[in-house]
Parts: structure tokens; C-alpha cells; sequence
């Protein structure tokens, strides 16, 4: 019986989430693969175990640390909706976003960072790759123009990061003309596309790496921590697998096992999600107390055009702003008169979520005035009305609620 799983380069979107990465629908058996454990690999023989070591950077069962047939079948769906060739997971977003890093910079060499990376790999950034190895870390303002990135590479500069949107203020980057002018100096482009999963395809906008945290929509029940880094390449393959392997990166299977699962069911989350998200959106622009919505498929958003052009959804992830007037006391008071929304880090499950952010942003480049105080919103999958009934009975206390004293 032929093998049909590998027959779906010309399906959509949502018939590759349900048909890669498990058994042909013409193959008798379980629909799905079977969850596989384990450490020790026994060879065939001595000439076999020799062998094993040419076969790194292949799927190719060796020992549990270069993964198994659940690793594989997580590996070859994502590399597909990313649009890459290869894929290397491991244990969390942050994991890939510094396993990237430490892959393309070595001491005395320069990276340049945007002001808005998420917090860890900022982290991450100055303590390991500047303060231990000698890496000359640069923050530039995302929004920057091809021209104005090109006056901050310097004859020593390896790696372009780019995370768009940005962490918590959700700055749209111009990734293609951005990625454009990287490669002309030969600087690698590494890019977390967590925000865009789907709805970005990186190496069709000139990345090299693209970087996921599968903990988000990809698991999408808030229960797994995972990983991944997909290339196109067969040289930054290369690169990235044998750095995961020099550090020990690895992955439980049983997280591969629930993000595959997680996988299938993607699509209809993402849309009825993008569709909650930006109805919810719409419903804090139009609040007096807001002063503006951190949404970048909202037209009057800061990088709407950007986000027109080369996107083709939205995930359901959003800041809002709120009148200066409101103070971090009003704030909290109605962040924690919600119902329906839980305060937690993490996003892309199905639960609704507001998380403060007043307070817990960074920035090198320039100080960060939205404005006012912002939230951070998830939107889950609940049903969108009560959602905002929820809100609407927790926004009183923004008026009412004590304000800090002086």
C-alpha cells in the first residue's frame, strides 16, 4: 500500500493540520501515531552503532537525546506550516530563542536586538551573550527603516533578531526589507514568529531561522512547554541542530505528543480566536477609558499597512492603553473584578487572560511612553459575549476604585 502522508504539498492549511505528521488514512491502524519513550537505542550491530554518528542531522534513531519518532512527526508538520525544510525542537519558546542566538555568535562578534524582544531573551541577552561571552549586544527601535538598520551594522555583526509583533507593545518590523538589507552584509536573520505562527511565512520574507514558542496556539491547552526552530536551509540546519545537541536540548515526547494533538485542531481555534480577538478589540477602542488599542489588524493601529501586506490573520494576543488618568491601583482593582479572565503569563490556550504589563517593559533604545498604563489581553475560546459582559461589569472600578495615594 503506497504511503499517502507525504502527499499534501497542494491541500490548504487545515487539511496538512489533520493529515501530516500520523499514519496514511489508507494505512490500517489507530489514527493517530503512537506516543514513543526512551533513552537507550539497541543497534543491529557494532558496524550499525559506528555508523550512527554520521546521521546527526537526519531522523535517525541513535539515542532518546536526538529524538525519536514522536519528535519527527512534530518536526515535519511544523517545518510544513512554516513553510521551511527542517525542524529541531526543544523544551520552550526561550530555549529556541537562545539556542538561535548562541548557534550564530561567538566572542567579540555583535547582534542587534530590537527595544521591544520579549523579556527573557532581553535577559538572556546582557547577562549571557554580553556579560559571559563577550558578545556586543545592540537595541535598536523596532520600527527602524532598511536605511537606518543599515548605519547600526558594523563590520563585526552576525545576527539580525527580529520578533514582530513586539513583546507586549506589538511594533510591526518591515521583516522583508529589514531581512533584505542582513543578507546584503551576510548577517544571519533569526525571527521568534510566535505572534505570527501561520499567518507569517518567514522564509518567504527572507529569514533564515524562524523561531516558535509551541507552548502558545500550537499546544494550545495550556499545559505543555515546547519549543521549536524551523530553517530552509540545509547550512543553518546544520548550525542549529548541532548547537541543540552541544547544549543537551531536548524535548519530553509526551509534549510532542500533546502539541501534535493540539495541532490538528489549530485552524478553527486560530480563527474563531482571531475573530473573538478582534471583536473584543473593537470593543475596548470604542471604551472612553482607552486610549488606544495594541492591535496591529486594526486599521488604526500603529503598522496596520505593514501587517496588510504581509500577514494573512491574526492571532488573538492584543495590548490596550488606558487613559493616564487611570492609575496602576484603578487598574489592578479591574483586572481583579474579572470573571472570565484569568492574571497569568502565557497565551494561546483556550482561556482568556489580562496581564498588566505597567511596570515590567524594558527599553535601551528611548524611555516607552504609550501614553497610560496598558494591559495585555488573551482572548480564549469563550464565548465572545460574555467575554465583554465581563468587562463591562469590571470597568466600573476603574472610576470607582481607590487611586494610589500620593
Amino acid at each position: 500500500m503506497p504511503d499517502h502522508n507525504n502527499d499534501h504539498d497542494t491541500d490548504h492549511f487545515a487539511t496538512r493540520l489533520s493529515h501530516l505528521g500520523r499514519p496514511g488514512t489508507r494505512t490500517h491502524g489507530f489514527v493517530n501515531p503512537p506516543l514513543h519513550r526512551g533513552s537507550t537505542v539497541l543497534m543491529p550491530s557494532t558496524a550499525a552503532r559506528r555508523e550512527g554518528w554520521k546521521h546527526r542531522y537526519d531522523q535517525y534513531l541513535t539515542y532518546g537525546l536526538q529524538g525519536n519518532e514522536t519528535h519527527h512527526a512534530l518536526e515535519n508538520l511544523l517545518a510544513n506550516i512554516e513553510g521551511g525544510t527542517r525542524c529541531q525542537i526543544v523544551s520552550s519558546g526561550l530555549a529556541a530563542n537562545c539556542i538561535a542566538l548562541l548557534a550564530y555568535l561567538r566572542h567579540g562578534e555583535h547582534c542587534l536586538i530590537p527595544d521591544s524582544v520579549y523579556g527573557p531573551v532581553r535577559s538572556f541577552c546582557d547577562r549571557e551573550l554580553a556579560d559571559r561571552m563577550g558578545v556586543e549586544v545592540s537595541y535598536y527601535r523596532p520600527t527602524l527603516t532598511a536605511a537606518e538598520l543599515a548605519a547600526l551594522i558594523r563590520p563585526n555583526t552576525k545576527v539580525l533578531y527580529l520578533e514582530s509583533p513586539g513583546s507586549h507593545t506589538f511594533e510591526v518590523q518591515d521583516v522583508p526589507a529589514l531581512a533584505a538589507t542582513a543578507r546584503a552584509h551576510g548577517i544571519k536573520v533569526l525571527m521568534d514568529n510566535t505572534w505570527g505562527l501561520h499567518f507569517f511565512q518567514p522564509f518567504a520574507h527572507g529569514v533564515d531561522v524562524s523561531i516558535q514558542a509551541l507552548t502558545k496556539y500550537a499546544g494550545g491547552h495550556a499545559d505543555v512547554l515546547l519549543g521549536s526552530l524551523v530553517t530552509n536551509a540545509e547550512d543553518d540546519w546544520h548550525t542549529v541542530r548541532q548547537t541543540a545537541l552541544s547544549y543537551g536540548q531536548y524535548a519530553s515526547p509526551d509534549d510532542c505528543w500533546l502539541t501534535l494533538r493540539g495541532l490538528r485542531t489549530l485552524n478553527v481555534r486560530l480563527r474563531h480566536q482571531m475573530e473573538s480577538g478582534l471583536a473584543l478589540a473593537r470593543w475596548f477602542a470604542a471604551r472612553p477609558e482607552v486610549l488606544r488599542v495594541l492591535h496591529p489588524a486594526l486599521p488604526e493601529a500603529p503598522g496596520h499597512a505593514l501587517w496588510k501586506r504581509d500577514f494573512s490573520g491574526a492571532c488573538s494576543l492584543f495590548g490596550v492603553v488606558f487613559r493616564p488618568e487611570f492609575d496602576t491601583a484603578r487598574l489592578d482593582a479591574m483586572i481583579e473584578a474579572l470573571r472570565l479572565f484569568g492574571i497569568g503569563a502565557s497565551w494561546g490556550g483556550f482561556e482568556s487572560l489580562a496581564l498588566p504589563t505597567y511596570g515590567s517593559v524594558t527599553r535601551s533604545v528611548a524611555p516607552l511612553d504609550l501614553g497610560g498604563h496598558a494591559v495585555r489581553f488573551h482572548i480564549g475560546l469563550e464565548d465572545t459575549a460574555d467575554l465583554i459582559a465581563d468587562l463591562e461589569q469590571a470597568f466600573p472600578a476603574l472610576h470607582t476604585a481607590p487611586m494610589t495615594s500620593a
